[in-house]
């Protein structure tokens, strides 16, 4: 199993990875399979393209954007082209239209209001996030039909993909890898044999992919990218988009702190810090995936702090990223990170376990005190549900960040002051976390149908 550090951590835009950077480029993969369809029959058929959204983008698609973004994408926008654009305004420009000029010679009718439906019928059985694309000729004949599922973190695959599949995701063959670890335990005995650290493991692995510039240059551009999402949630204020009317708090949690800073403590820090980032992806600003939007404020908090409080450097920074994401592309590979797959232990507890990795690494902490790490901060977000209040990544999600980013210094705090022995192993935490995804009620993964979402009073 190899998943990139690159891919892992990707540029987008809010609110979600899976409800709108998936379906955003799943609907752009579309538009070119589309583009290619229509330039090989030189007759024309087609009349308009339809959408259909099951399952958990069904349910809170609105409230996280799922429309806009297959809208977007539709129109030829990528979650990390679109993130230097004004979204807003691109939206309302091509809401109001109800063609879609796929080339020089063809044009589609594409109404979003009209053209995307929200099914909240049985979902597909291959994954909760699913979606049907497809092109309607002029007798209301299927001429082009392409299923896809969003699978978490932005990653998206088709029904024929997703039925070869082991594991939910698409992953490249970790055969060339000089160390090919898909396990913790594997992991760590392949860094006791080669006597590398974890972060040195994956860069070489990596290097297998691409070169080390590109490595770093990448690298660099995810930590540029989350200092400008909490510098811009810092200074941001106003309400939130949707209909809780929720007010942006982190600028004014920041002020706070800076004006007696003798009275903030770590906590303070880390939950304007986290808040700030999903205040940010809340507002569908440019965020970047870590491993999940709905997690995004976790990781970023964590190393913003390391840097700023203490100093941190360029390189360790890397380190961080590299170790951290090690952590990450095993819980993927061995459960899942979609919170509509098993909940929000996937999102903020994946996020959290990656994050204690990552600062455990550059506080001198050796392999087995990072797995270590991961699996305290991992273990203590069992269970935890998706329950997005009215389907938006508000309530409890911008919160929760800040919490999973003191679970997981406290997990890197407690690993460091240990030998690295512990009782239970990281993967049979990852173990029991699938487990609980699978055995937990649907209404608590990412539908808005139970929990929080269903315990508000209307007055």
């Amino acid at each position: 199993m190899f998943i990139s550090v690159l891919e892992l951590f990707k540029i987008g835009i809010g609110p979600s990875s899976s409800h709108t950077m998936g379906p955003m480029a799943a609907a752009r993969e579309f538009f070119d399979r589309l583009r290619e369809y229509l330039a090989a029959h030189q007759y024309n058929r087609a009349t308009h393209i339809r959408c259909v959204l099951k399952g958990s983008l069904a349910f809170t698609g609105r409230g996280h954007a799922t429309d806009r973004a297959v809208a977007l994408g539709l129109h030829g926008y990528t979650p990390v082209g679109v993130a230097d654009e004004d979204v807003d305004a691109v939206v309302d420009r091509i809401w109001n239209e109800h063609n879609i000029a796929v080339d020089d010679s063809h044009t589609v009718m594409f109404s979003p209001a009209r053209h995307i439906v929200f099914d909240h019928g049985e979902p597909l059985s291959a994954h909760p996030n699913g979606m049907i694309f497809e092109l309607i000729g002029q007798s209301d004949e299927v001429l082009l039909s392409e299923t896809y599922f969003s699978i978490g973190g932005g990653f998206i695959c088709t029904l024929a993909e997703i039925e070869q599949l082991v594991a939910p995701l698409k992953m490249n063959s970790a055969v060339s890898c000089p160390h090919p670890f898909d396990t913790a335990g594997s992991m760590l005995q392949m860094a006791t044999d080669s006597g590398l650290s974890i972060a040195a493991m994956k860069r070489i692995n990596e290097r297998e992919y691409l070169s080390d510039d590109a490595l770093n240059q990448g690298l660099d551009s995810i930590w540029q990218t989350m200092q400008r999402c909490i510098e811009a949630g810092l200074t941001a204020e106003g309400v939130l988009p949707g209909d809780l009317s929720l007010a942006r708090r982190a600028k004014r949690l920041h002020d706070q702190l800076q004006a007696n800073p003798d009275q903030a403590n770590l906590n303070d820090w880390l939950c304007a810090y986290a808040m700030a980032v999903n205040e940010e992806n809340a507002a569908g600003h440019r965020v970047v995936t870590a491993p999940t939007n709905g997690a995004a404020g976790v990781i970023p908090a964590v190393l913003y702090y390391f840097v700023v409080h203490e100093g941190g450097s360029q390189e360790q920074v890397r380190e961080f990223l590299l170790t951290a994401a090690a952590i990450g592309g095993i819980i993927k590979h061995r459960s899942s990170i979609s919170g509509a797959e098993v909940g929000c232990q996937g999102e903020v507890g994946a996020a959290a376990a990656m994050a204690a990795a990552g600062l455990c690494a550059v506080r001198n902490g050796t392999p087995q005190q990072i797995e270590n790490a991961a699996e305290i901060a991992l273990e203590h977000h069992l269970g935890m549900t998706c329950d997005p209040v009215k389907g938006l990544v508000q309530v409890p999600c911008i919160e929760r960040n800040g919490f999973g980013a003191i679970k997981a210094h406290t997990a890197a705090s407690l690993a460091i002051r240990g030998s690295g022995d512990h009782f239970m192993p990281l993967d049979s935490c990852i173990a029991a976390m699938k487990q609980t995804g699978l055995e937990m009620s649907e209404k608590f993964k990412e539908t808005s149908l139970g929990g929080l979402a269903v315990s508000i009073t209307e007055c």
